[in-house]
């Protein structure tokens, strides 16, 4: 069987949710530490996974910085942003986007939680609620799926906290 490395990454450190300054909470950008977290992490990231065949996001702004980030620091594909990924998305249905990755390597999502240690949970056990999974803000998981992402399938390659990626 062959498989697709799908890595799964939290946005980074965003503000605050702050009405007033946001109202729709889609705006809500990275911090200016935030920011500068995420490209030490993206650095050592793209060490670990050079290129990607395809990045998906979340069409939140700070799900898009974060892509944003990975493009430029690590020169990935221009980010999609596709519906799949938007907070409280069932995880089967972001699990058929997979279905699109026949002869891809890898690929990467940046979205948000708890939506996205779901999705681990279900492509690993099939059920989104079976493993218990801790993605801080910046940090990733890295799953082997196969094209159909049959629920239960996947394989847990590594999941890295957002400290380790940035040594500290």
């Amino acid at each position: 069987m062959i498989r697709v490395e799908l890595l799964l990454v939290r946005h980074g450190i965003a503000e605050e949710k702050d009405p007033s300054r946001w109202p729709d909470d889609h705006g809500r950008p990275l911090t200016a530490e935030g920011v500068a977290k995420f490209r030490k992490e993206a650095s050592v990231l793209g060490s670990l996974v050079p290129t990607v065949d395809r990045l998906f996001t979340s069409d939140l702004t700070r799900a898009t910085q974060t892509a944003g980030i990975l493009h430029e620091e690590l020169g990935w594909p221009a980010p999609e942003s596709i519906p799949e990924l938007a907070p409280g998305t069932s995880s089967e249905r972001t699990a058929h986007v997979l279905q699109g990755l026949r002869g891809a390597e890898a690929a990467a999502m940046v979205g948000h939680e708890p939506d996205l240690s779901e999705l681990a949970s279900y492509l690993l056990t099939g059920d989104s609620n079976d493993a218990a999974i801790e993605l801080k803000k910046g940090g990733v998981i890295s799953l082997g799926v196969d094209a159909t992402a049959a629920p239960g399938d996947a394989v847990l390659y590594w999941s890295i906290p957002p400290r380790v990626l940035r040594g500290s």
